[in-house]
């Protein structure tokens, strides 16, 4: 579904990925753990095309094709879909319009916009005086619209309460197939959180540790978490230097 190859971005003359490797296979569920600044939403942003994120060397593939140069629109029309952590409003575009947009009938917009509980703000501007929670419910339904082959989720769990996690936990295992059996998933996704909290709803099938630019851990997600946890981002470097 996805490989990556020495990719190394800049963002306004600063490197930011320094050489990161990943290799997502179709049906599988990744997560990113790292601190703030190590370049989580930077790999998003360059996987996705955004031209603030100049890739000054390495090779993005998904699907087999090569999309390193590719426009964020084709990205978009190959499968790959984006929720952002602060997404920015959008004054005079309503979140029912998106749907339409997608040529997506009145019957899916209505279902999934139940689904996320975000029936009541169908007709209102994107984003404009959400809450954290809307927003979030807004990303996740906009994800599950145009239903992507690969999905990049990051921190869908920051800035909300419980219930909104559940909510969102449960489309998130939709858009993902989980309630299909393993050999039958298609979606892939990689999902950046900082609480973990994500991990208890929705199972991930490979944890990665991005510290200042790099890949320096991948195992079970639950394992790496535990250790930060336990040890922190400090202590996961020094291993990571010891070995």
């Amino acid at each position: 579904m996805l490989l990556i190859e020495n990719l190394k971005v800049e963002v306004e003359g600063r490197q930011v990925l320094k050489g990161v490797n990943l290799h997502v296979k179709a049906g599988e569920t990744h997560v990113l753990f790292g601190p703030n600044g190590a370049g989580k939403s930077t790999l998003f942003f360059a996987i996705m095309g955004y031209s603030k994120y100049k890739i000054t060397d390495g090779k993005i593939y998904f699907k087999e094709k090569d999309i390193t140069y590719l426009p964020t629109h084709e990205r978009a029309k190959l499968g790959i879909g984006i929720a952002l952590q602060r997404p920015p409003a959008l004054k005079g575009i309503k979140l029912e319009q998106i749907g339409k947009l997608m040529n997506k009938t009145e019957e899916e917009i209505l279902e999934k916009a139940e689904a996320l509980r975000i029936k009541d703000m169908l007709n209102r501007d994107i984003n404009l005086g959400f809450s954290g929670g809307e927003m979030k419910r807004s990303e996740v339904f906009q994800l599950m619209l145009q239903d992507p082959d690969l999905s990049l989720i990051d921190e869908p769990e920051s800035g909300v309460d419980i219930t909104n996690i559940d909510v969102i936990a449960k489309a998130l295992r939709k858009i993902l197939q989980k309630d299909m059996p393993i050999l039958e998933r298609k979606k892939s996704g990689i999902i950046i959180t900082h609480t973990g909290f994500i991990l208890e709803k929705l199972t991930a099938d490979k944890g990665h540790l991005l510290i200042d630019g790099e890949i320096i851990c991948s195992g079970n997600p639950m394992e790496i978490f535990n250790e930060i946890k336990l040890k922190g981002y400090t202590e996961c470097l020094k291993c990571w230097k010891r070995n």
